[in-house]
This record gives structure tokens, sequence and C-alpha cells, in this order.
């Protein structure tokens, strides 16, 4: 008997199993793709937990595939459910339940690269950057070939305030190879700190949750699995422009193994290239004789912050490209 004043649970009706719906529709992964089903409903639950509280939120899941995911969310009881899915495959069997949750799913058949999320969720789930989060996550299984450009382009998105972050602090719930996990989540310090560490970091939490053997997919990756959550922070560590910050770590992290000098070298014109790295290594206070793992995310600040200056003294600067000069050189000899 349902309690009085409480709303009942959301469940889905009984369904094939999602080892099934792959049989019914002769899905199968495709390397070039690099899919990876997760078939077991206990992982695909103790990643949508990391999510937080879904009950009666908006959710946009990417690349759902054969739905394992999906499943888990509609049970946590959400109120919307948005779909990007790119492989048109998965369709038929993404509409079965969307017929299993009437009026819950909508469908997309598009790239998740290229959809327009700004316009995705309706406008009275707006809140301001300084709120509390949205009741609205972005959760997903990402293929691997796609994990890397996306979270880069979710993070400049984060740093603009635009796309799935116009309503928010949006919160994102999502899958990487071990290893880019590892590389997200780094310390100063760390073997795995990169760029990747300094362009999520200094945009958001983010936490890395827990790891998936490899062995728990169909086909089996090569390499185990982590699930990581991010929170965009109310305001930047470094404040100052996406792509600016961009350059400035890939130059850092350009020559990970030598001393930062020479990376940070690679910011300016071979003519004048010495003096214009010593003084922006002075003014930032970074000692040249750290190597790019071991700077802190104040002394990533510092030097963005001194490069930005010099930059606004010398308007050149920042469209300056190294790898540039060096084709032109060698176009030369």
């Amino acid at each position: 008997m349902a309690v009085p004043g409480k709303a009942a649970a959301f469940r889905l009706p009984p369904l094939p199993t999602v080892g099934d719906i792959i049989k019914l529709f002769r899905l199968k992964a495709q390397k070039q793709l690099s899919q990876n089903f997760l078939l077991d409903l206990r992982l695909t639950d103790k990643i949508v937990k990391q999510a937080g509280k879904l009950k009666n939120a908006h959710v946009c899941e990417v690349g759902p595939g054969p739905g394992g995911i999906t499943r888990s969310i509609l049970s946590a009881g959400v109120e919307q459910l948005l779909l990007i899915e790119k492989d048109a495959r998965f369709i038929p069997g993404l509409q079965m339940l969307s017929e299993a949750a009437p009026g819950k799913v909508q469908i997309v058949h598009g790239d998740i690269l290229t959809y327009k999320m700004e316009k995705a969720f309706p406008k009275q789930l707006k809140k301001n950057w300084e709120d509390e989060p949205p009741d609205i996550h972005i959760i997903g299984n990402l293929p691997f070939s796609v994990s890397t450009p996306l979270i880069i382009k979710w993070l400049e998105n984060v740093s603009k305030k635009d796309g799935p972050f116009t309503y928010g602090r949006t919160q994102m719930t999502l899958t990487f190879q071990k290893e880019v996990a590892e590389r997200l989540t780094a310390n100063p310090g760390g073997k795995q700190r990169s760029r990747l560490s300094i362009m999520s970091q200094h945009l958001c939490t983010v936490e890395n949750c827990f790891v998936i053997p490899g062995q728990a997919f169909v086909p089996k990756p090569e390499v185990d699995v982590a699930v990581v959550h991010f929170t965009p922070l109310v305001q930047p560590k470094i404040q100052q422009p996406f792509k600016l910050v961009e350059k400035v770590v890939r130059s850092v992290f350009q020559f990970r193994r030598k001393y930062c000098f020479r990376g940070l070298e690679t910011l300016f014109p071979e003519n004048g290239r010495l003096k214009r790295t010593e003084q922006l290594m002075m003014t930032a206070d970074v000692d040249p004789t750290l190597r790019p793992v071991q700077l802190s995310m104040s002394q990533f600040r510092n030097l963005c912050n001194t490069y930005r200056k010099m930059c606004d003294e010398d308007p050149t600067l920042f469209e300056y490209n190294y790898r540039e000069e060096l084709k032109q050189k060698k176009r030369k000899n």
C-alpha cells in the first residue's frame, strides 16, 4: 500500500535485459568508435549514484548505447532524460526504454561535440553561478576516442559559462580511461600531472570516484575505466580567458621532462626569446629549474597573469605560434 502523501517511486516495467537488447538488435561494439558496453546494472547504478540526488532532476546522458546506464538513471526517479546518441543502431533499443517511461525520455540522434546544449533544458532551471548547482546533470560512459576532446570542450564552456553551463554550475559524472582520470585529478609532483590536470582543476572540483575493471565491459578494453565527477567552481583558480590559460599550460608541458623554462620559451618569438622568458619567470616568481609536474596552481596563475600583461603590452604576442615559426625556418633552409 502506498504511503499517503508520498509519490510512488518510479519503476521501469519488466524489460528485456541489456544483453537481450544487444542480441535482439544485433548490436556489436565497434572498435573504431572505441565502444564498450557495460551490462552489469549494479555497476551502472553505482555510476549514477556518484552524480548525487537525481530525483526529479533533468539529466543528459551522452552516448547511451544499449541503455545500461539509461535504466539506472530512470530508476533514480529523474524528471526528464535527454539521450544523445550518434550511432543510429542504438536508437530502436533506446525507443523501447522511452516507451517504458512515458513522457520522460527525449532521444536525439546526433553528435555531442556539435549538439547545442544551451537550449536542452527548461529555462526555469537556471541558477546564478554563485548559487548551488542547478538540478541538471550530465552523465556518460564516453567512448575513449571522444572523452578528452569532449572534456576540453566542456571545460571551455565552464570558463565562458555557456553551453550546458548556461544554466549554472551543471555537474558532470563521466567515465575515462583510468590513466586519463589520473591525469584529470593528479596533484603537483605526481607523474600523471599534465595539461589536463591544470585545465580541469582550475575550473572544477574534480573527484576520481572509483575504478571499473576492464573485464566488466563488453568487449573488454585493454585498460581499466574510472568514473570522474566534476563540479564547476564559483571562482576559477586562474582568472584569465580559457585560450590564454590553455596556451601557457600547453607550452609548459610541451617538454615535460625538461625544466619548465624550456617549454615557456615557446611562448615567445626567437628574437628576444631568452630575455622575455626570463622576464616572465622572474615577474611570476617561478623557479626556472622546476619540472612542469612540480608547478603548483598558484604558480600557473602567476605565469598566466604575467603572460597576459605581456600580451596587453604587445598585442601580436598572443598570436605567435612556435610551431609555425619552426615550419617557416625549415622551408627557408
